[in-house]
C-alpha cells in the first residue's frame, strides 16, 4: 500500500485521502441509520443498557456525524477549488461565524461603525494577506492594528455606555472568527521543502486530530464521567477526561505521521499542541455561550446566518489553527 501511494502524484494522493474519509463517513452514516431504524422499531430500550441503543446516544451520534460531514465537505471544497478559492471559502465561513457571534451579543447604535469595519474591511484584508502569503503582516494585523483601531472607531461614535464591554465583544469576535479561522487556509500556503502540492494533508491532520480529541473527550465523559472542574461553565469538562482526549488525539496524530512532513516525535508533539489549544478553546466558547444564556450558537432555530450552530462546528478549530500554524512555522523555519 505504501509503495502504491508513493507512485501517485500529490493530487492523486490527496484524492485517495478524501475518498477514504468519505468512505468512512458513508459507512458511519449507514450504521447510524440502521441503529436508528432498529431503535424506532423496538418498543423501549432496556433500562441501563449501555451503547448506541439509547435515543440520547443516537442523537449525540447524529450531531457528531453532522459536524464530521460538515468539516469534511468544507476541506474537500477548499482543496478541490484551489488555494485562492479555498481562501475565499474560509473567508465566507468566517463571515457567517462572525455574524452568528455578533447576533447573540447585544449591540448599540454606536457599534455600527465598528461592525462595518469588522465585516467589510478587517475580514477581507485579513484573508487577502493570507492569500498573498504576507505571513508576517497577517499574524499581527488583527492583534495589533485592528485591536487599536476598533476602540478609536467606537469612541468616535460618541456612545460611552458600556464602552469597554462593547469594544471587547467586537474584538473578541474578530479574534476568534476571523483571525483564528484564517490560519486554516494559511496552512495550504506554507512552503515545506519537498512537500509541494501536499499541504492539504496538513489541514487534514489538524482537523482529524482536533476532532478526535473532542470526540474522545465527549465519549469518555459519557461513559466514564468524572467530577466537572468548572461546572458553571461546562458540566462535562474534567481533567481526567481532558487528558483522555489529548492522548487520543496524539495517538491519531502518530498514526497519521505518514501523510505529514513530521516524524513520529514531531507528529506527537504537534498533535498535543493542536489538541490542547482546540479543547481549551472549546471550553472558552462554552463560557461565552453560558454568558449569553444559549446552549449553541444557532439557538433552537436556524440562525440569521442560515447555518444553525456554525460556530459550534468550528470553535475548537478557531483556537487550534493559529497555535498549530505558528508552532509548525516556527519549528521548521518556514
Amino acid at each position: 500500500m505504501t509503495e502504491f501511494l508513493g507512485r501517485l502524484t500529490p493530487d492523486q494522493q490527496v484524492t485517495a485521502l478524501f475518498l477514504f474519509v468519505f468512505g468512512i463517513l458513508i459507512l458511519a452514516t449507514a450504521a447510524l441509520l440502521a441503529l436508528s431504524l432498529r431503535e424506532r422499531g423496538s418498543e423501549e430500550p432496556e433500562e441501563g443498557k449501555p451503547g448506541f441503543g439509547h435515543a440520547a446516544d443516537l442523537q449525540h451520534g447524529r450531531v457528531l456525524l453532522r459536524h464530521s460531514w460538515f468539516m469534511a465537505l468544507i476541506f474537500w471544497c477548499a482543496w478541490a477549488t484551489g488555494n485562492t478559492a479555498a481562501t475565499v471559502l474560509f473567508a465566507l465561513v468566517s463571515f457567517l461565524a462572525l455574524r452568528e457571534f455578533i447576533t447573540l451579543s447585544p449591540t448599540r447604535r454606536g457599534d455600527h461603525r465598528s461592525l462595518v469595519l469588522a465585516f467589510f474591511v478587517v475580514l477581507p484584508i485579513q484573508y487577502w494577506l493570507v492569500g498573498s502569503s504576507h505571513f508576517n503582516l497577517f499574524t499581527v494585523f488583527i492583534p495589533v492594528y485592528v485591536f487599536l483601531a476598533i476602540p478609536v472607531v467606537s469612541a468616535l461614535a460618541d456612545d460611552p455606555h458600556g464602552f469597554l464591554e462593547r469594544t471587547a465583544k467586537v474584538q473578541w469576535g474578530i479574534m476568534v472568527c476571523v483571525f483564528g479561522l484564517s490560519h486554516v487556509p494559511a496552512l495550504l500556503l506554507l512552503n515545506f521543502p519537498g512537500w509541494g502540492g501536499r499541504n492539504a494533508f496538513l489541514v487534514f491532520f489538524l482537523a482529524i486530530v482536533v476532532q478526535s480529541c473532542m470526540l474522545a473527550q465527549h465519549l469518555a465523559n459519557r461513559y466514564w464521567p468524572g467530577s466537572p472542574h468548572a461546572p458553571n461553565v461546562s458540566s462535562s469538562f474534567s481533567w481526567r477526561n481532558w487528558f483522555v482526549g489529548i492522548g487520543a488525539g496524539a495517538l491519531v496524530g502518530v498514526i497519521l505521521t505518514g501523510v505529514t512532513p513530521f516524524d513520529l516525535a514531531q507528529a506527537a508533539v504537534m498533535s498535543v499542541i493542536a489538541g490542547v489549544a482546540g479543547s481549551l478553546g472549546h471550553l472558552v466558547m462554552k463560557a461565552l455561550k453560558r454568558d449569553r444564556g444559549v446552549t449553541n450558537w444557532g439557538g433552537h432555530t436556524p440562525s440569521v446566518t442560515g447555518a444553525s450552530g456554525l460556530l459550534d462546528r468550528v470553535d475548537a478549530l478557531c483556537f487550534a489553527a493559529p497555535v498549530f500554524f505558528h508552532s509548525v512555522r516556527w519549528y521548521f523555519g518556514i
